[in-house]
């Protein structure tokens, strides 16, 4: 398909941005099933969690030039997400590309796919998000295909322009504004309550008791254990 591109996404409610750079990522992995990208796309390089809304690229698996294109629009907050159309062989991002995000104040920039020159892209302070590393660069091709900000697929998850992208350790997490908005506030309550639970099995309490889990299994009909 030739050359598409889409309008830039809206930025994210601030309000939004600050609860979510304040919540375990992971608790919202306590009320939702879907937007979790598979865990072969880890963080490589840098240290900092990922809060931001997605930039998407698609690209051909040997052709960065629409990536190129794309990052010198790069807006401070912003997210990248390349889509390689399944090509795990062409590193689309190094030191260039990495080192354009970063000056522009890329949030960080998740590949699914491979990236190359990590020791390099490390001392920019990116966050990038890959399947693995690779010697082997995409070129500057100028073919007429691919896209910007249109719908992609990243680690088995559609993602579209203007979603939301949180990325850390555990892995990332992909997901329209409005379904973040309806968890969120949830989702911190949760983690609020965290601490005191730890506190309790520190004293002895069973886990099962303070969940309702003992509960729900004495509810089975078998034997307690």
């Amino acid at each position: 398909m030739p050359f598409t591109t889409g309008p830039a996404p809206a930025p994210l409610d601030p309000s939004l941005v600050e609860k979510l750079g304040r919540v375990s990522f992971p608790t919202l992995g306590h009320y939702l099933e879907e937007g979790f990208a598979d865990f072969g796309i880890r963080r490589l390089v840098g240290t900092a969690r990922v809060v931001g809304r997605a930039v998407t690229v698609r690209i051909t698996g040997q052709d960065s030039t629409v990536l190129h294109h794309a990052a010198g629009h790069c807006e401070p907050g912003d997210v990248f997400v390349i889509d390689t159309g399944g090509d795990t062989r062409h590193a689309p991002v190094g030191e260039v590309l990495a080192a354009t995000l970063s000056f522009r104040g890329a949030a960080g920039v998740i590949v699914d796919g491979v990236v190359t020159d990590l020791d390099e892209v490390e001392h920019f302070g990116l966050p990038v998000y890959a399947r693995g590393s690779s010697v082997l660069t995409t070129k500057l091709l100028s073919l007429d295909a691919g896209g910007v900000n249109v719908a992609v697929t990243c680690g088995g998850v559609a993602v579209n322009p203007g979603d939301v992208v949180l990325a850390d350790r555990n892995g990332v997490f992909f997901a329209p504004v409005a379904v973040v908005q309806g968890i969120i506030d949830t989702a911190l309550a949760d983690d609020t309550e965290e601490p005191e639970l730890v506190e309790e099995l520190r004293r002895g309490a069973r886990l099962g008791d303070l969940t309702g889990a003992s509960a729900a299994v004495a509810g089975f009909g078998g034997a307690a254990c």
